[in-house]
């Protein structure tokens, strides 16, 4: 009986160690603040309201009557949606569960882009989250490009305080004549402000809306040190929650269905409440930024000799 009871203590001392050491492998934890919650400000889509097939169809598959849909990678394709219309400027949101397990090279991406029309002089709003060689720690990119600026990365890199896999978390970009925004289940975790430093890189012209998952192998996690292992696929991400709203235009002459001019009183995300950061905002955007951002191409002094003209505000 004393043999049994030191075991029984022995093991369970083992098992209390090893979830300590588990819990202090993935970070430390922390309580997001409260904030405005901006998605309870629009109506939410089904998907074959708002989506059609990018590519790698027979990887699509719409589920929950119409409201979600599961995109999959595996050897033979990934999958990605594209919204039916195209946007100058708006609020788009997308509630998002990624892939447990071994993803390294996996990278589901949620991003705004019109390089079909404008291959050359492309405007793109990204955010892009990236597996990882250990289990749950994907990563939040987010990036900007305007008028083809492709030739300087403007990311900016941050550990989630959550473990993406387990449910659905909110991910949106705003996007307007002010700001963007990038947020994180409301909390905003990136501003772009619209300014002189920023207007010639400034998004500017209509985009469509994608949601992708794809085979990143040859830069997604140290420069492609550890590529898809496709022994572990399919890898699969699921997509609910959205919301598309603003200035629609014409697919056929790029025509907004509400001119500048008078964006102030039709496009829904150009009011007050759109234009600038609440208090909560700041303070949300505060500890994001503080406690979770781990790169900002505005630090990278070795990648720029010169710094681009924006992170002098910084």
């Amino acid at each position: 009986m004393a043999v049994f009871h030191h075991n029984f203590i022995l093991t369970s001392l083992l098992i209390f160690l090893r979830n300590i050491i588990v819990a202090y492998s993935r970070g430390p934890v922390y309580t997001p603040p409260n904030v405005d919650r901006l998605t309870d400000r629009f109506s939410r889509l089904s998907v074959n309201q708002s989506y059609n097939v990018f590519f790698g169809g027979a990887n699509v598959h719409v589920t929950n009557n119409g409201t979600s849909a599961d995109l999959s990678l595996d050897k033979s394709s990934g999958s990605g949606l594209v919204s039916k219309n195209k946007y100058y400027y708006g609020f788009f949101n997308a509630a998002i569960k990624l892939p447990a397990g071994f993803t390294s090279g996996v990278v589901v991406a949620y991003y705004l882009s019109n390089a079909d029309i404008f291959p050359h002089k492309h405007d793109e709003i990204d955010i892009e989250l990236l597996g990882h060689e250990k289990r749950r720690e994907w990563v939040l990119q987010t990036n900007i490009y305007g008028n083809g600026s492709v030739s300087t990365g403007r990311e900016e890199k941050f550990y989630l305080w959550f473990d993406p896999t387990q449910g659905f978390h909110d991910y949106t970009i705003l996007w307007n004549n002010h700001h963007i925004l990038f947020l994180v289940d409301n909390i905003p975790v990136r501003e772009v402000v619209h300014n002189n430093a920023t207007s010639s890189v400034y998004p500017s012209k209509p985009m469509s809306v994608y949601a992708t998952i794809w085979d990143a192998s040859q830069w997604a996690t140290h420069g492609g040190k550890y590529p898809v292992n496709y022994k572990f696929a399919p890898f699969v991400t699921s997509m609910t929650g959205i919301e598309m709203e603003g200035c629609i235009v014409n697919s056929k002459n790029m025509a907004p269905s509400c001119s500048k001019s008078s964006l102030s009183s039709i496009d829904p995300v150009d009011g007050e409440q759109f234009s600038k950061l609440s208090s909560q905002q700041i303070s949300g955007l505060e500890w994001a930024r503080r406690k979770h951002m781990f790169y900002s191409y505005c630090q990278d002094k070795p990648r720029y000799k010169v710094l681009p003209q924006e992170c002098s505000a910084k």
